[in-house]
């Protein structure tokens, strides 16, 4: 499955659209992580495991996405684009979206 963020591909003929996929995950982290997490708020820098938690939430919500498309035919998906949100304390709600396509 071709994954694109430009609504094209390039040297390729979309043939067809079947409109929008998507895939979604809400994550959170675990008490440990939490509490270092708010030492690290005292201190500055990155949390890394915040970060390990977004970066493992957007893989699985690529791969819904991927498997919504996979489903419908599509050969690629364009157009990608990713949101985050808070959905309560230490759980943020990841969604991949985009165009799926079949190509020539």
């Amino acid at each position: 499955m071709l994954l694109l963020n430009i609504d094209y591909v390039p040297g390729k003929e979309i043939t067809e659209a079947f409109g929008m996929v998507k895939g979604t995950v809400v994550m959170s982290g675990h008490f440990g992580k939490d509490f270092m997490a708010s030492m690290k708020t005292i201190v500055g820098g990155e949390i890394e495991g915040y970060t390990e938690m977004l970066d493992d939430a957007r893989k699985v919500a690529t791969k819904r996405l991927v498997d919504e498309a996979e489903a419908l035919g599509a050969d690629a998906v364009i157009n990608i684009r990713y949101t985050s949100s808070s959905v309560m304390q230490s759980a943020a709600e990841v969604t991949a979206y985009g165009t799926a396509v079949r190509l020539k």
